[in-house]
C-alpha cells in the first residue's frame, strides 16, 4: 500500500522508525527488533539509510522484512549526498523487485570524514525526488524542519524548498522531531499561507536518557520548551524516572496533536520496541476509537 493512502485514510495512523545495523552480524537482531515492533500494528515502519549509503544494503532487507514478512507497509529512506545516479538506480531497482512502493526521499546529513566524497549527481533533496519519479511509480516523501533546517539561510526560504520539494513529486512531509506542539501548528499554518498542502506527519522523539538531550540540540536546532528543561533537570539522574517521564511527555504531545486534527504520527523508537509499545498502550483507546 502506497503512504500516502494510509495519511488520508482519515484515522489516527501511528507509525514507527527503525535504524538497520551497521554489521551484517547483527542482522538477525535487527529483525528481532522488526518482529516486536511489528506486534505494535504500527500504521508503516520506516527504515533509516546509512550515511553516505554505506549499509543502504541492510536499509533494503530490512525494508523487506518489514513488509513482506511481518505484513506492515515498509517505508524506505534513500539519501543522496554520498550517491551518484547508477548507485541510485542500483537501489530503487531492488526497492521495486521486493515491492518497496514507498520512499522517504533526503539529500542527507554531510558526512564528517572529508574523503567522502560528495554528490556530482544530486544536491538537493529534490534532484532525489525527480530520479525517483522517472525510474518507478513509487510514493515519495520528504523531510521538514518545523524550526528550520539548520543550514537554512532564512525560515522563509527553508519553506520555500519545501514547496520546490512538493513540485519535485514529494507527496507528504515527515518532521524532524520537537517538543513543542506549538512550533508545529505554526509551521503548518505557514506552510498553507505557501499553499503547500501537504499530508504532516509529526515526528516524535520519546526521550528517556537524559544524554541523549544536548545531541538532540546540537544535531538538529531543536528548542527545548523550559517544561521539558524541568523534566530532564529533575530526572537526568534516576534512568528509570527519566524513561517513564520521557514516554509520558511523548505520549502527552501525542495526544495534544490528535486532539487538534494531526491525526498522522511517526515515533522515532530508537529501535526499542517497549519504548513504543509503552507509547501505544498508553493511547490504545485514543488510536483505536
Amino acid at each position: 500500500m502506497k503512504i500516502i493512502e494510509i495519511l488520508k485514510n482519515g484515522k489516527l495512523n501511528v507509525s514507527c522508525e527503525l535504524f538497520p545495523p551497521k554489521m551484517g552480524s547483527e542482522l538477525i537482531k535487527a529483525k528481532t527488533v522488526v518482529k516486536e515492533m511489528a506486534k505494535l500494528s504500527p500504521s508503516y515502519m520506516s527504515v533509516t539509510y546509512g550515511a553516505g549509503g554505506t549499509n543502504c544494503e541492510n536499509t533494503v532487507e530490512i525494508a523487506d522484512e518489514i513488509q513482506n514478512v511481518n505484513g506492515i507497509t515498509a517505508l524506505a529512506h534513500l539519501t543522496c549526498v554520498a550517491s551518484e545516479r547508477p548507485k541510485i538506480k542500483e537501489v530503487l531497482t531492488e526497492l521495486k523487485n521486493k515491492n518497496i512502493q514507498n520512499i522517504l526521499a533526503l539529500r542527507g546529513d554531510l558526512p564528517a570524514d572529508p574523503s567522502v566524497k560528495l554528490s556530482t549527481s544530486y544536491q538537493h533533496a529534490c534532484d532525489l525526488m525527480q530520479e525517483i519519479k522517472k525510474n518507478g511509480d513509487f510514493c515519495i516523501g520528504g523531510a521538514c524542519y518545523p524550526e528550520s533546517h539548520p543550514e537554512s539561510p532564512s525560515y522563509e526560504k527553508d519553506i520555500e524548498y519545501l514547496k520546490i520539494k512538493a513540485e519535485s513529486g514529494c507527496e507528504f512531509l515527515t518532521t524532524q522531531m520537537f517538543f513543542d506542539n506549538n512550533i508545529l501548528y505554526n509551521f503548518m499554518f505557514r506552510l498553507l499561507k505557501k499553499g503547500i498542502d501537504l499530508p504532516i506527519v509529526a515526528g516524535i522523539m520519546p526521550v528517556t536518557n537524559a544524554k541523549q538531550i544536548n545531541r538532540i540540540c546540537s544535531l538538529s536546532g531543536t528548542a527545548l520548551p523550559p517544561r521539558f528543561r524541568a523534566i530532564a533537570d529533575k530526572f537526568a539522574h534516576n534512568p528509570a524516572a527519566m524513561k517513564q517521564a520521557g514516554i509520558a511527555y511523548a505520549t502527552e504531545q501525542m495526544i495534544d496533536l490528535f486532539a487538534n486534527g494531526v491525526n498522522n504520527v511517526h515515533i522515532y523508537t530508537m529501535n526499542q520496541p517497549d519504548i513504543a509499545g509503552q507509547i501505544m498502550q498508553n493511547l490504545s483507546e485514543i488510536i483505536h476509537q
